[in-house]
């Protein structure tokens, strides 16, 4: 009997999944955790910069699906309102840690348009250079070049100006190319 149900659970289909942990299924929760939990966990580890934090981050924001899942009105991609939830969940940490400060500290002297460095990583690569990112240059980086928010979008969300945004990112992207420039020295 248990297989059986397991097998029907594993042909449910995506509304089928969210009206089933709308009304709290625990073996349905478990699917839909289990079909999501990669990609929200590399959501987490883009935010977090290290595992344990991430794996905490990708917890609790399972967490807070679960209660709120019920609020998806099935308008858009559900896996985009799942990652839009996750990533404001990971801002809230980092709000709460004070962590999204202006590095003014750090400088570069990598011209902010030579693009060629990044050509010369593969992903894996680049997202660990990424992950080392002091936290405010690494949130902007990634809600910019990779959730693809405006400068004005990631103002309101992190309370903090449009041009902070932009500065923000264009120091993170430098600091990229100075990592990578100099990883290829060694």
């Amino acid at each position: 009997m248990e297989a059986y149900k397991n097998r029907c659970n594993s042909l449910m289909g995506e509304s089928e999944l969210i009206a089933g942990c709308v009304k709290g299924n625990r073996v349905v929760q478990r699917q839909l955790y289990d079909k999501y939990a990669t990609k929200m966990m590399g959501v987490c580890m883009r935010y977090a910069g290290d595992y344990d934090t991430a794996r905490d981050l990708l917890h609790d924001g399972f967490i807070h699906l679960f209660k709120k899942i019920g609020t998806y009105k099935g308008e858009g991609s559900f896996e985009g309102w799942m990652r839009k939830l996750f990533v404001n969940m990971a801002l809230e940490y980092l709000r709460r840690k004070d962590v999204l400060k202006a590095h003014d500290g750090y400088t570069t002297d990598i011209p902010a348009s030579d693009y060629s460095v990044f050509e010369k990583l593969s992903a894996d690569e680049l997202v660990r250079k990424i992950a080392a990112l002091p936290a405010g240059f690494r949130t902007v980086f990634n809600l910019y070049a990779v959730e693809g928010y405006s400068h004005q979008e990631i103002a309101e969300l992190l309370h903090i100006t449009e041009s902070t945004s932009r500065s923000q990112y264009m120091r993170a992207r430098s600091w990229l190319q100075k990592m990578i420039l100099e990883s290829e020295i060694k």
